[in-house]
């Protein structure tokens, strides 16, 4: 039987893309839409989160909700805020 946290790692590996759709536990919670980079997960089972915006405030699934960005929406995403992607 796999661990909890093993499962979520093979879920979200390192460089998944995922999109904030809600954080209710946190004081200052990343914005609603937010995308970021899965850096790694925890022994905890949290998502160790590089968010676009410069944060790095983790994600907890179950608690926080969020979805996977698929590349095509993420360059959509990108081209309505503005942000060149050329670089």
């Amino acid at each position: 039987m796999r661990s909890k946290t093993e499962m979520i790692r093979n879920r979200y590996p390192v460089g998944t893309r995922v999109c904030c759709d809600e954080i209710p536990d946190d004081p200052n919670p990343i914005p609603c839409g937010t995308c970021g980079t899965v850096m790694g997960v925890d022994d905890a089972g949290q998502l160790i989160m590089k968010w676009d915006n410069g944060r790095s405030l983790s994600l907890i699934p179950g608690v926080d909700s969020f979805h996977v960005v698929e590349q095509n929406e993420d360059e959509s995403l990108k081209e309505n805020e503005g942000i060149d992607l050329s670089m």
